[in-house]
């Protein structure tokens, strides 16, 4: 029998909707800093990005920042976002009720936000304990998407090789970092009309269609070692 799919889940923008948040945090803080940045900027320019990614592209355009006051923002920016993803963060639509169909798969999250941010998260829409400590941070592998190592880092802890694992992001560049770690892909495009899904990833719209598609794959699985087992 194949060995069942391990999942590998993104936690901004396909768990929880804490993209807003974060863009208006990251607005405030940036522009105070002088480097001006429109919470619009993030989805459009930036979404996914390592917050240290953004503000070297930021620097290249308007100048560089005192690295201390750079620090200094960094700690009330990721202060004022926990606060506020505490009280006001909801779940990305069907992904509660994804998780609880895919309960029975092996199933981690991979994020490139600190560790403190994802527990946050997962807190506030009730998934503490969901992924057991299944949790890969791009800081705590010192490794960032699109880097497709913190992909395999995850696969490795989890004790499945890459080929073995699917996983669903929402940020292109997830999907980059995924299929080129040798993932099933699956890219959760909310946006159709302003993003188009990457060569070699599957699409879904939104995640109650998640279940029906990770079914197809354990099918396509299934069918695959039984033509192997016969020889074909």
């Amino acid at each position: 029998m194949p060995r069942p799919l391990c999942l590998l889940f993104d936690c901004d923008g396909t768990l929880v909707d804490s993209e807003p948040l974060l863009a208006d945090e990251m607005a405030d803080s940036l522009t105070r800093l002088g480097l001006p940045f429109a919470a619009s900027d993030y989805a459009g320019e930036f979404r996914g990005a390592r917050f240290r990614n953004i503000v070297a592209v930021l620097e290249s355009r308007y100048g560089s920042i005192d690295p201390q006051r750079l620090a200094d923002a960094e700690t009330s920016m990721r202060t004022n976002l926990n606060r506020r993803l505490a009280d006001e963060l909801q779940p990305i639509d069907g992904a509660l009720e994804a998780l609880a169909q895919l309960a029975d798969y092996p199933c981690g999250l991979v994020s490139n936000g600190p560790e403190s941010k994802i527990r946050t998260s997962l807190a506030a829409v009730g998934l503490t304990g969901h992924f057991a400590d299944n949790l890969f941070s791009g800081y705590s592998a010192q490794c960032w998407k699109p880097d497709p190592g913190l992909y395999l880092h995850a696969a490795s802890r989890m004790g499945y090789p890459p080929e073995a694992c699917v996983a669903i992001d929402d940020g292109l560049v997830g999907v980059q970092a995924a299929l080129n770690a040798g993932m099933t892909v699956i890219h959760l495009n909310r946006f159709p009309d302003a993003e188009e899904t990457p060569e070699g990833a599957l699409t879904i719209t939104c995640m109650h269609q998640l279940p029906t598609v990770i079914g197809q794959l354990v099918r396509l699985q299934a069918l695959e070692a039984r033509q192997v087992a016969q020889g074909r």
